[in-house]
């Protein structure tokens, strides 16, 4: 018995097995973890127990400090899709329609994901790595030692700060990529800069908008949230500043993916 035992935990089987269990439970480990975490921010949050001073702090660092490269990233994606849209739509007779397909794509779509993508790289790393670093150089524990609260004092300001700041960071990349498109279907397939407005404005409407800022909101939110989390848990020294940061960058990214799929299974079909 004992030697069926040892040839099967030498198999391939068992190896596999042992894989997919190990990682089932640090999956569920994170979910968990941050779903408390999410608990006790929203907590701080809703008693406006945080310090104002912090809040606005973050506020900048995700809004003005993001504010170039976000723009620079949506509006690039914006001029790409409208050089490769529309001189194909108007070859086709479909001219009139290419600010409204640009403007669709990007605000119902490409607007927040590419800017959230943006934002993970620059704010969600550095939110991670900052609070790692607290972590292994046990500033962390210096804080509960004085009796507040790490949720309270590094949690609640960034994840409100994410929240309240990232549609106005999408809307405003969002608006600039559409200026761009404009200026790009007029050079490409020589539409008419009134024709490209009329057709953006003939295509969105408000609850199109009103999505888009509630999706960037989310968005916001779970980058700050996953960032800080991971920070939270971070061990090991320097290694482990750059493992957590790394982890936190990665499950920003799947949750924005996540997240996305989410909206569009709610309120576009």
């Amino acid at each position: 018995m004992a030697t069926i035992q040892q040839y099967f935990r030498h198999s391939a089987t068992y190896k596999i097995v042992k894989t997919v269990s190990k990682e089932l439970t640090y999956f569920l480990e994170t979910i968990g973890l941050i779903a408390n975490h999410l608990i006790r921010t929203l907590f701080y949050c809703l008693k406006l127990d945080f310090s104002r001073k912090d809040l606005i702090n973050q506020c900048s660092r995700f809004a003005v400090d993001s504010l170039p490269i976000t723009t620079s990233i949506v509006g690039m994606t914006s001029i790409i899709i409208c050089m490769q849209t529309a001189g194909e739509m108007v070859k086709q007779g479909a001219g009139s329609y290419v600010g409204m397909l640009t403007a669709l794509i990007i605000i119902r779509e490409l607007g927040a994901v590419m800017a959230g993508f943006a934002i993970i790289s620059m704010i969600g790393s550095s939110f991670a790595s900052e609070v790692a670093t607290m972590r292994v150089t046990e500033q962390i524990d210096a804080i509960k030692v004085l009796k507040v609260s790490p949720i309270k004092y590094l949690f609640a300001p960034k994840v409100l700060a994410g929240f309240i700041m990232m549609p106005i960071v999408v809307i405003f990349a969002s608006t600039v990529g559409i200026l761009c498109s404009g200026i790009v279907a007029k050079i490409v397939a020589d539409i008419s800069w009134l024709n490209f407005i009329s057709s953006v404005w003939h295509g969105l409407v408000l609850r199109d908008l009103n999505i888009c800022m509630l999706k960037s909101a989310t968005f916001g939110a779970a980058i700050a949230l996953i960032s800080c989390s991971f920070g939270y848990k971070a061990s090991g020294g320097a290694k482990g500043v750059g493992i957590a940061t790394t982890k936190a960058v990665v499950w920003a990214f799947i949750a924005i993916v996540i997240l996305d799929y989410i909206f569009a299974l709610v309120f576009y079909f």
